[in-house]
């Protein structure tokens, strides 16, 4: 669940490196908290820098920049997304269609 989190986290400061800690959680669905302690984990991973802003009033704000380790790992962690889904997808076809067969004897029979 982490790598889909921090995937999605690092497509959106990738996009919108202004977010504040509050949007992204709102972006995500998930709590501030979760949030504060995703990107910190990828601050210290290397993935991400936390840059504040000079010359804004509330010195609390960041811009977030993906490193290039950072996206390289996106890249990669999307590969490995898409193919976790990609299986999951077969694995839910085969499902469906043995519950078509399923069904399709059962009104036979009746």
């Amino acid at each position: 669940m982490n790598d889909d989190i921090h995937l999605r986290l690092l497509q959106l400061l990738q996009q919108s490196p202004h977010l504040s800690q509050r949007e992204l959680a709102a972006e995500l669905g998930i709590s501030l908290g979760k949030v504060n302690y995703c990107v910190r984990a990828l601050v210290d991973k290397g993935w991400v820098k936390m840059n504040n802003f000079r010359k804004s009033d509330n010195k609390s704000a960041y811009i977030y920049q993906l490193t290039p380790q950072g996206i390289a790992e996106k890249a990669a962690m999307a590969v490995r997304f898409l193919r976790y889904k990609e299986a999951e997808h077969e694995k839910l076809l085969k499902e469906i269609e043995a519950l078509r067969k399923i069904v399709a004897a059962e009104n036979k029979t009746t």
